[in-house]
């Protein structure tokens, strides 16, 4: 069986997939991010539009965060790729589909999809049903970051080259871990090698966040304890990191270089996700 966090981020991982479906089916185009593979990966029933958390309007915002911050971080990954940089961790997966959307860029790229075992392994099966296979330049690295062995270590026993510079996503993650875990996650990416490049998405307490937004915020951790989650309980013994942990972490010397904060209350925000966005930070 499933562990709580373990089957919160899957279904999440399933909610993100169709919500980026829908933006193809019932937004207006032109689209920030055209993706239907995640839709088929699932294969879910004729009903999925139906769910309650699939209400169009409901969700408009949550779908355009979902889709602007893919589209973010993939466009952060070509270009980087554009100058040299041949490795992309993605951690958290899911059922991320730039490898199968994208095989003319991502073939020449080393790129790793970080996620919990068992997820994982049903993604396999189903890109291999789907006639996708698992390319050799595509490594699926399962890994459960709360226990076991580290992800670090499963990573650089997949291919990863420690000595060479990699663009990491991490979104929508931090919250289903510990403070600690994800305090550890960043260390160790911070030593990445020069020229690295981290996005990630992390959510900020209720009381931090701008009242225009807080709404939003509130149907998010709704969505998440129907999942499974305890986003903002304090007396969980595996209290959620909805905030951010990190500012100690890069503030030790040599380990970031420059740190850019977006969200979509920003000026730099607004330039680049437009009306996309609800809020996403990076």
């Amino acid at each position: 069986m499933q562990d709580e966090g373990t089957a919160a981020a899957d279904s999440t991982a399933v909610r993100v997939a169709l919500w980026r479906a829908m933006h193809v089916q019932v937004d207006s185009p032109p689209h920030v991010l055209e993706d239907e593979i995640g839709l088929r990966l699932v294969a879910p029933d004729d009903g999925w539009r139906r769910r309650g958390d699939m209400d169009p309007r409901a969700t408009r915002l949550f779908r355009a965060s979902i889709v602007a911050r893919a589209r973010f971080i993939e466009d952060l990954a070509v270009e980087h790729s554009g100058r040299g940089v041949s490795q992309y961790v993605i951690l958290g997966a899911g059922l991320d589909t730039f490898a199968q959307r994208r095989p003319a860029i991502a073939s020449g790229l080393r790129v790793f999809e970080i996620d919990q075992p068992r997820p994982q392994a049903r993604k396999r099966q189903r890109l291999i049903e789907l006639g996708f296979g698992i390319p050799e330049w595509l490594r699926l690295v399962p890994v459960d970051f709360e226990a076991g062995p580290s992800w670090w270590d499963r990573l650089v026993t997949a291919g990863f080259d420690a000595g060479q510079p990699a663009v990491v996503a991490s979104t929508g993650v931090a919250m289903y871990l510990t403070r600690d875990a994800t305090v550890a996650t960043l260390l160790q990416i911070a030593a990445l090698a020069t020229g690295s490049t981290l996005a990630m998405t992390f959510m900020l307490p209720l009381p931090l966040v701008e009242p225009e937004e807080r709404p939003g915020r509130q149907a998010t951790e709704k969505f998440a304890r129907a999942a499974g989650g305890h986003p903002s309980s304090a007396s969980s013994p595996r209290r959620r990191c909805w905030h951010w942990p990190t500012k100690p972490v890069f503030e030790r010397p040599g380990t970031c270089r420059q740190a850019v904060l977006l969200s979509a209350t920003s000026p730099a925000g607004r330039m680049v996700f437009g009306r996309q966005a609800q809020r996403s930070c990076w």
